[in-house]
């Protein structure tokens, strides 16, 4: 494994002993002081070839244990990572692009790119000796916690606002989790969840808290390299809630440049609904070289994965995102219902409406000309539309009833 050299606060810069914390840097508290995770890569960069990834032979995140803080000894058997990536030439063409890719993470255990997270995250678990976990979620993360902690055999208590999707919620239940539906907002229940946690001494999960889902999150950076033969795209579309899935996908690539394996990083741009868009609001006022730390603001979209109104990774969200020379955009809630009708329909991918998003994102940034024609681009899927078909559903109109005759379809079809 990579053997962190230390635990860095991103707002103040102080150092810490590797794992000496669990969650946050005890000067700036639990919202700026996000810890990140940082190795010698002058001395990975001595040791890794464009090939060692390969070498492993593992079809999952953990042949990038080079570069993980926690040994592939303590993983769990659910495989996490390793997603597809599919090239779009057709789509390409009509968008005016010389190369787009989908890269699919609906396709993790638990349907969403949280398992990443999730895997690192439970094997730090294993590795510190923790006997019981929990997770604030609006539901894909919570999934993911349930399903990891099923597998490795480690109580799961999990923390949902009450108007979480059904089917996210189905899966807990499925898992065994013990499900606290809290009749509040996803902030609440974050909250609720860090008391219980320090309360009764639980290692939390959660976005943003945890430095390991960070660590998990850039795995998907690493595989898109690999999978491209080391050509990546110009830009890289990323959804955005709570910003820890961004910030873990830049830190994935500049890290490929810090040990040598890449010349340069893709320009990341986070796509937030522009009803729940506080870390795009953050990165503007970052820009005008005001503080990064957003005011709590009233959180409105239809894709709830990312409806977040205070969301907890915002520092590095911004600052690494500001550091691949990319940036934020909002969409809104019509977007990226369209998005998520027209993404199956020209690529095969089922995305839930906050991972269609990041597809929207795109369609908006070649209107705009940010992303020039020409260019390359990867557009990061995180959830299934399995996990809201409603929201996807949206608008779309009822399948046709027919009775079980042929002249019945005829008249459909002429129609």
């Amino acid at each position: 494994m990579g053997e962190p050299v230390a635990f860095r606060c991103v707002s103040c810069g102080r150092e810490y002993e590797p794992w000496s914390l669990d969650y946050t840097c005890p000067r700036c508290g639990p919202r700026a002081g996000t810890l990140e995770v940082l190795y010698d890569y002058r001395i990975l960069g001595r040791r890794l070839t464009p090939t060692s990834f390969a070498e492993t032979r593992r079809s999952s995140l953990w042949r990038y244990e080079e570069l993980l803080p926690v040994g592939v000894e303590h993983a769990v058997p659910l495989r996490a990572g390793w997603t597809p990536v599919y090239s779009c030439p057709t789509l390409a063409r009509e968008l005016g692009l010389s190369g787009l890719w989908i890269k699919d993470d609906a396709l993790n255990p638990t349907a969403s790119y949280k398992d990443r997270a999730t895997a690192v995250a439970v094997a730090a678990a294993r590795k510190l000796g923790r006997g019981a976990m929990a997770a604030a979620s609006t539901g894909n993360a919570a999934t993911s916690l349930a399903g990891f902690c099923a597998s490795a055999g480690i109580p799961c208590h999990i923390f949902v606002p009450r108007t979480a999707p059904k089917p996210k919620v189905a899966q807990l239940i499925a898992f065994g989790a013990l499900v606290f539906a809290v009749d509040g907002t996803y902030d609440q229940a974050f909250d609720l969840c860090s008391q219980a946690s320090a309360h009764f001494g639980w290692y939390d999960r959660s976005a943003a808290v945890n430095p390991m889902n960070v660590e998990g999150k850039k795995t998907g950076a690493l595989e898109l390299w690999e999978q491209l033969e080391g050509e990546l795209p110009q830009y890289v579309l990323v959804p955005v809630g709570d910003g820890s899935v961004i910030s873990g996908i830049a830190k994935g690539f500049s890290e490929l440049v810090k040990v040598g394996l890449a010349e340069a990083s893709p320009k990341v741009y986070g796509v937030q609904a522009a009803g729940a868009a506080a870390i795009a609001h953050a990165f503007r006022r970052f820009r005008r070289g005001e503080a990064i730390l957003p005011a709590d603001e009233p959180a409105d979209t239809v894709a709830d994965s990312i409806k977040v109104g205070r969301p907890r990774d915002v520092v590095k969200a911004v600052r690494y995102v500001a550091e691949s020379g990319g940036g934020f955009v909002t969409v809104t809630d019509e977007e990226i219902v369209a998005a998520g009708q027209d993404l199956p329909r020209r690529v095969g991918v089922f995305a839930e409406p906050a991972a269609a998003a990041a597809y929207a994102g795109l369609l908006a940034l070649l209107r705009d000309g940010t992303i020039p024609e020409g260019a390359t681009a990867a557009v990061f899927i995180t959830g299934s539309g399995l996990k809201d078909p409603e929201g996807v559903l949206r608008g779309l109109p009822d399948p046709t009833v027919i009775p079980p005759e042929l002249s019945a379809v005829e008249r459909v079809l002429s129609q």
